[in-house]
């Protein structure tokens, strides 16, 4: 399973990875002991989405930042490589076994002392932070029935710069599909709903891009 932006194809994909950031060794061997999962795998972002996420950090300036849902961390090695001096990266997960993939990357990658891993409910990590210092990006990219729940958890401590990633917000296409099967999918609806609500949401204002499997920024309304 090699992850890529939906309606990519493969050769086209390479071409965009190498003539953007392209895959630094540590990365690419992350994505290989991933890949070694099986299925599963197909979890991990896309290379595209990680260079992406490395470069939005980066310019935000951001101090500290937030991901619900780690895996095997290869998106937290892409936003902790652009974090701002001192900044710090909370990761929020509910496996160790993954998460334990991707620390010695961390490790040698220079980044691990700014990456502080909770391993717990994400919303019950999220409900316990103080609003100070305030959230300057999120990443979500967990269970999606609890899409709405870290949502709603995060837009109140969002700094003034701040933004909120969601991921897989496209779903395959499925979110697209009418004759979508809810009973084999549920997770379909889960990000209809999601999506949504968003888009309804007078707090804040939103774009869908269609990197990986969808990715949607969400940043307080102006």
């Amino acid at each position: 399973m090699n992850p890529k932006s939906i309606g990519l194809s493969a050769n086209v994909q390479e071409y965009l990875v190498a003539h953007g950031a392209g895959i630094d060794p540590i990365a690419q061997e992350l994505i290989e002991v991933t890949a070694e999962l099986g299925r599963i795998s197909g979890m991990q972002v896309a290379p595209e989405q990680a260079a992406f996420m490395t470069m939005l950090t980066r310019l935000l300036d951001v101090r500290f930042a937030v991901e619900v849902g780690t895996f095997t961390g290869y998106s937290a090695l892409s936003i902790a490589r652009g974090l701002a001096p001192g900044g710090r990266l909370l990761c929020c997960d509910v496996s160790d076994e993954w998460v334990n993939v991707g620390r010695p990357y961390w490790e040698r990658a220079g980044v691990a002392d700014g990456i502080e891993v909770v391993i717990a409910p994400a919303a019950e990590t999220l409900a316990a932070l103080p609003d100070d210092p305030p959230i300057d990006l999120a990443f979500i990219d967990a269970d999606k029935r609890s899409y709405q729940t870290y949502y709603e958890e995060i837009v109140p401590r969002l700094s003034p710069k701040g933004i909120i990633l969601v991921d897989n917000v496209l779903w395959g296409g499925r979110v697209a599909d009418p004759d979508a099967d809810l009973e084999e999918n549920p997770d379909t609806a889960h990000i209809r709903e999601f999506n949504a609500s968003v888009a309804a949401d007078p707090r804040t204002a939103q774009v869908m891009l269609p990197i990986s499997d969808g990715l949607t920024l969400i940043t307080l309304a102006p």
